[in-house]
């Protein structure tokens, strides 16, 4: 089952966070776990913004989440963030093609 984790956050230093994703994907090649990252910005929230991560599932997440990397990636992170993270933890229950 895909899962899927929501990270928010508010900063004025997304530039910042964008490299610093760019190195975690240099770093994390032929390891990492995810299928897809997508950053969104709030259009009604300044300086808020989510990123949804999707895995193939919950156990693929795990693994991902252990790798040093990761965690280095997270701590660098925190430090750019005004407020937040804020982490969801998320099981696709259904999923419709709508086009």
């Amino acid at each position: 089952m895909t899962f899927i984790q929501t990270i928010e956050f508010t900063t004025t230093r997304v530039t910042q966070f964008q490299a610093l994703m760019d190195e975690w994907l240099a770093s994390t090649g032929g390891r990492r776990t995810p299928q897809r990252a997508t950053l969104l910005a709030d259009q009604d929230r300044p300086n808020t913004y989510l990123q949804i991560v999707e895995f193939p599932s919950y156990e693929e997440a795990m693994q991902n989440s252990a790798l040093p990397e990761t965690s280095q990636f997270a701590d660098r992170a925190s430090r750019l963030v005004d407020t937040g993270p804020v982490y969801r933890n998320l099981d696709v229950q259904r999923v419709d093609d709508l086009s």
